[in-house]
């Protein structure tokens, strides 16, 4: 149901029918851990493409490139931010509909989807082509303003308006949040 018809899922949880559900922080916490395992299994290198490598702190690499090596390193420590502020970001766009620990379940929800989307990524990149980074940031997108529409049944425009808005915001504030609390990491280490 959470690929097929997210809102009904949604609504079902929310409106108390939770027995039937897996529920969304372990399922988020299962689908990292997943991607971990994966990650691990398959030797990813998030460094392997040439635009992506630089030296180390030793030979010269500045505290931003050690802090984007550490982001890119610990991705799926840091993808709780989005989390948040993927919750944070639908609560002010969608303020009356639900709270922000609904938001948050939400999220959750979502951001397992988006994590298994890049388990998916990363053994494509591995094995086929490392040409599809990214690729999986555009259909999260689609599928969160998809969600959005099923669970808030209300006008089509006004949805995938804010949706996008939302997202948009949430990546770029959970990317612009891991990026600085990875540049403290390295530069307090």
């Amino acid at each position: 149901e959470l690929i097929v018809n997210p809102g009904k899922l949604q609504r079902n949880y929310l409106g108390g029918q939770r027995k039937k559900y897996y529920k969304p922080v372990a399922f988020f916490i299962l689908t990292t851990v997943l991607y971990i395992v994966i990650r691990t299994i398959i030797g990813f290198d998030p460094f392997r493409n040439d635009a992506f490598q630089v030296q180390d702190g030793a030979d010269g690499a500045t505290k931003f490139e050690e802090a984007r090596n550490y982001f890119l390193l610990n991705i799926n420590n840091l993808l709780f931010i989005f989390v948040f502020t993927l919750a944070i970001f639908s609560k002010l766009f969608y303020h009356r509909r639900y709270s922000l620990a609904e938001f948050l379940v939400i999220s959750f929800y979502l951001l397992g989807i988006y994590t298994l989307l890049s388990t998916i990524d990363i053994v494509i990149i591995q094995f086929i082509t490392d040409k599809a980074q990214g690729v999986r940031i555009l259909v999260m997108m689609i599928y969160f303003i998809y969600a959005m529409l099923s669970l808030l049944k209300k006008p089509i425009f006004v949805v995938v308006l804010k949706s996008i808005v939302v997202y948009l915001l949430s990546f770029v504030f959970y990317f612009a949040m891991s990026y600085g609390l990875s540049y403290l990491i390295v530069l307090f280490k």
